[in-house]
């Protein structure tokens, strides 16, 4: 079924023409986006993915058409299309029309796209390390979700794809581990899970910080630090966290195997069973 495209007050189907040759964001890229799920009729944190649309459009010196709330019943009038254990994706979006190099805030225009995406294999992905670095918050807009922000993920992704890898590692600009090209990074070595301080060089996903509290409500020690490469070689666990996947396990980093451990199953659990409203 689908895709379902909400713009300018009407659902579409299929991918409906929004955007033109003169439109502000197709030319200087004045898009701000987010990523919502929706599985076994639950859509965790929807409202959450919603607010950070705003608030990335507001950073971008746009400013969204309809507030948060309106946003998420919007998107769940999307999810309503679909059958009730449909896995989706939800993908509020957030652009400009006018204005010159800086967006005129007065012609943002929304849409709201909700779509089939099966949620990936939870049996675990391979990754490298990447030569390309997340940039600092003084040389992009790293404090939205923007989509400018992209291409340089693709081109980790290309790069790790070439090398017969499936996800890229990236540092930040100062050689530290930052995260995946695609989400949030955590790693575990001696029963302890670490993932990369928040320093502005990557979003603090909403995902990340939900299953960081799921974790430590379930007594695990969860540590937010300085991540190095020789860190994640030396790990007995690599685990993603996004809101695509939520939790999914790396089964190789470079040439090293790893299996599924025990605490990425058991953050997958925890997610799991939040979502479902479950303890």
């Amino acid at each position: 079924m689908g895709p379902w495209t909400w713009v300018d007050g009407a659902w579409h189907e299929g991918n409906p023409l929004v955007m033109g040759p003169m439109t502000h964001a197709a030319w200087l890229s004045s898009v701000v986006f987010d990523g919502a799920r929706a599985f076994e009729g639950v859509a965790p944190d929807l409202d959450l993915h919603c607010a950070r649309v705003v608030e990335s459009a507001l950073r971008m010196g746009m400013l969204s058409p309809l507030p948060a709330p309106r946003i998420e019943a919007i998107a769940r009038e999307g999810i309503a299309r679909f059958p009730a254990d449909a896995e989706l994706y939800i993908r509020p979006m957030i652009f400009a029309e006018g204005g010159w190099i800086a967006p005129d805030p007065a012609s943002c225009r929304l849409t709201v796209s909700v779509y089939v995406a099966p949620l990936p294999p939870v049996d675990g992905f391979s990754a490298c390390f990447s030569s390309y670095r997340r940039p600092a918050p003084d040389q992009a807009p790293t404090d939205a979700k923007a989509s400018c922000l992209y291409p340089m993920a693709g081109r980790a992704m290309r790069e790790a794809q070439a090398k017969g890898f499936d996800n890229a590692i990236m540092d930040d600009p100062w050689g530290d581990v930052a995260e995946f090209a695609t989400a949030n990074l955590f790693l575990v070595k001696d029963g302890v899970v670490s993932t990369p301080a928040v320093n502005g060089t990557f979003l603090n996903g909403i995902t990340r910080q939900r299953v960081i509290g799921l974790l430590r409500r379930d007594g695990k020690l969860v540590i937010e630090r300085s991540v190095e490469r020789a860190d994640l070689l030396a790990a007995d666990e690599i685990f993603s966290c996004g809101n695509y996947g939520k939790v999914v396990p790396v089964s190789r980093l470079e040439a090293r195997k790893l299996a599924p451990g025990p605490l990425a199953k058991r953050a997958r659990a925890l997610y799991w069973d939040w979502a479902r409203g479950v303890g």
